[in-house]
């Protein structure tokens, strides 16, 4: 694979939520409210990886000093989403394929521990919850993907908070959120919609049924960790989105 080296810049994202120049904020506040508006753009892929961040550009967009965009994008640094180079500037951060791949692999390890120990400690809300999620993906629109991305992630939390083990859970969350800015792409095919709701169906089945074994095996089967899975995954990111290491 043919790797860029080069961050890729694009047009402005849209407007913030909330206008980080609002009356009364301080400076502390303003850097705050330009992090989170950042953070979910980055993790939600509208701004992909490479990514320029300007700092003059940014400035302007928010209505504020450079200052409290330098912090914000030193919090975001912090959080490894952003990258930031002397002399050079900030832009959304890459990853390498080799990174990508072992933390797909620990994330399919520590999900399928996660699916075993809910399904050891099933309970009548665990149960609930997985049935009122796997509602709402079944009504997710095939063509658009519209909403699935969040029927997903309230499937998938059920399971976090099911297993009762809240450290297995917090590892989880924040591999996720590192990793969901190359799997935007995966909740706009209709096909891998269908073959995602029919994973969660059965990682739910077993789940419910206290099946220890099943449930582990079908949360490994859903996700990308595997030879043809990972390819497959790959295939749909462009190569700039990488870091050649």
């Amino acid at each position: 694979m043919k790797m860029l080296k080069a961050p890729i810049k694009i047009p402005h994202a849209s407007r913030p939520r909330r206008a980080a120049s609002a009356p009364g904020l301080s400076q502390v506040g303003r850097a705050v409210d330009i992090r989170l508006t950042l953070e979910e753009e980055i993790e939600s892929g509208k701004l992909f990886p490479g990514t320029i961040l300007d700092e003059k550009a940014l400035s302007e967009r928010f209505g504020v000093s450079r200052t409290p965009v330098r912090e914000a994008l030193q919090q975001l640094s912090a959080r490894e989403l952003v990258t930031i180079q002397p002399h050079v500037g900030a832009h959304v951060a890459r990853m390498s394929v080799t990174e990508i791949r072992a933390m797909l692999e620990y994330l399919s390890e520590i999900e399928g521990l996660c699916a075993k120990l809910a399904a050891r400690r099933i309970d009548p809300v665990t149960r609930q919850a997985l049935q009122e999620a796997l509602v709402l993906c079944e009504q997710t629109d095939l063509e658009t993907g519209e909403g699935y991305e969040q029927s997903n992630h309230a499937f998938h939390e059920a399971i976090y908070v099911g297993c009762h083990n809240i450290y297995l859970a917090q590892q989880i969350r924040k591999t996720r959120r590192l990793l969901r800015r190359y799997r935007s792409h995966e909740y706009r095919s209709p096909e891998r919609i269908r073959r995602s709701i029919a994973d969660h169906k059965l990682i739910a089945k077993a789940i419910i049924e206290g099946n220890e074994t099943a449930a582990a095996q079908a949360m490994l089967d859903h996700l990308p960790s595997g030879t043809s899975g990972f390819s497959e995954f790959l295939a749909k990111l462009p190569a700039h989105f990488f870091d050649e290491r």
